[in-house]
């Protein structure tokens, strides 16, 4: 039975008001709770404009209409509040983490992580979701009291757990940032995260997997008569096309995969309800306690999406012309990283000076940092600037 939507909260459900607080003391502000104030420190960060410009899966200057991870985080967000509406759950908190989980992406989306993790190696890995943590406890400058935005503690541990536990993941040399961290501040790394970060963490799978059918159509790197075959996608284009016979292509795709949205959050709503009842949670603490995560797809769904995305995979993950753009983008990263590396002087001042010490580690991390910032349009601007003698006369 659908839960009754009403304005009081589920048992489980986080409540700003009982919030473990910041790791340094703050008053709390008039106008908001302590997880909307967090929303709000991560849409003014630097690091949530660049995502204006960075990868989603086409370079951000391919096109205009494609996503960015801007566009995508606001799509997950908005995703992810329904699920909290629907569930009784905070949905300030909800779309805190949504808004947030992607602020560590380097530019040019996985091809960039998979080439700063390359390149870190030696010097303790690269991983996009302990840099979103690091941007959010550490890079992100704006406070003179301290480092970060020094959000809430549910609102950290979300950024960090969303996609569950993380304990089993500590002994990794990118992850021993947060290790560190967690000895200060506890943020119970061998548990799960609230309902509101988990339901932002599927709000991600449904957009990623629906937008990227979108994307990869209007791309032309394939078709919707491709899809026909495809568990979900298939059998509703085939219902849109009965409702609707003289649609043309273009509404089509748009309808059909507003439909699929539709039936991945009923999907979820309802395999969530199950767990939840059969799981006997009633409290926060039986969220963090729980054998699973509790905000998941049903079993046939997953095996209709593994289709799915192994269709995606092969087709659009893989084109010749998205691998041309990660082939590009892998040199662009690796050249700059060992540039910066031998010369930390031709970094911009701010990062030259965090460069410029004889410990290679920190070094690494510095030239990491800066270049994990950067935004696509940036990075090959920069690149040009340092590898064509024509345009470094004219700086």
């Amino acid at each position: 039975m659908r839960l009754s939507q009403t304005d009081a909260r589920a048992p489980y459900a986080e409540l700003a008001a009982n919030s473990r607080g910041r790791l340094f003391p703050e008053p709390p502000s008039r106008t908001r709770n302590a997880f909307a104030r967090d929303r709000d420190r991560i849409i003014h960060s630097t690091a949530f404009r660049r995502l204006k410009e960075k990868t989603q899966v086409f370079v951000a200057h391919e096109g205009d209409h494609y996503r960015t991870r801007l566009t995508h985080s606001l799509e997950v967000s908005q995703i992810a509040r329904s699920l909290a509406h629907a569930l009784r759950l905070d949905q300030d908190l909800a779309e805190t983490v949504a808004l947030a989980h992607d602020l560590g992406h380097p530019p040019f989306g996985h091809a960039g992580e998979d080439e700063l993790q390359l390149q870190m190696e030696p010097w303790g890995g690269f991983d996009h979701n302990v840099q979103t943590f690091r941007v959010v406890t550490k890079l992100e400058a704006r406070y003179p009291e301290f480092d970060g935005l020094n959000l809430s503690w549910e609102t950290v541990e979300g950024v960090v757990k969303h996609n569950g536990p993380v304990g089993h993941m500590l002994d990794r040399p990118s992850w021993r940032a947060i290790a560190d961290y967690a000895k200060d501040w506890d943020l119970r790394l061998d548990s799960f995260a609230s309902l509101e970060a988990q339901a932002a963490a599927i709000a991600d799978d449904i957009a990623y997997n629906n937008h990227d059918v979108d994307d990869g159509v209007q791309a032309g790197l394939f078709t919707l008569a491709d899809l026909a075959d495809v568990p979900m996608i298939g059998p509703i284009l085939h219902q849109t096309r009965k409702d609707w016979p003289d649609l043309n292509e273009r509404m089509i795709r748009l309808e059909a995969v507003r439909r699929m949205i539709g039936a991945m959050i009923e999907d979820v709503l309802s395999e969530t309800e199950r767990r939840l009842a059969d799981d006997g949670i009633q409290s926060v603490e039986d969220v963090r306690r729980a054998r699973r995560t509790l905000i998941q797809f049903s079993d046939p769904m997953m095996a209709d999406l593994g289709i799915l995305r192994k269709f995606l995979f092969e087709r659009m993950y893989r084109h010749y012309r998205v691998n041309r753009t990660r082939s590009q983008a892998r040199r662009i990263l690796a050249e700059m990283f060992q540039l910066f590396m031998a010369e930390p002087e031709v970094m911009p001042t701010e990062w030259g000076v965090l460069a410029a010490t004889s410990d290679p580690h920190k070094r690494a991390r510095a030239v990491c940092d800066y270049i994990a910032g950067m935004t696509d349009r940036y990075a090959i601007e920069e690149h040009r600037k340092l590898f064509n003698l024509d345009l470094a006369l004219d700086l």
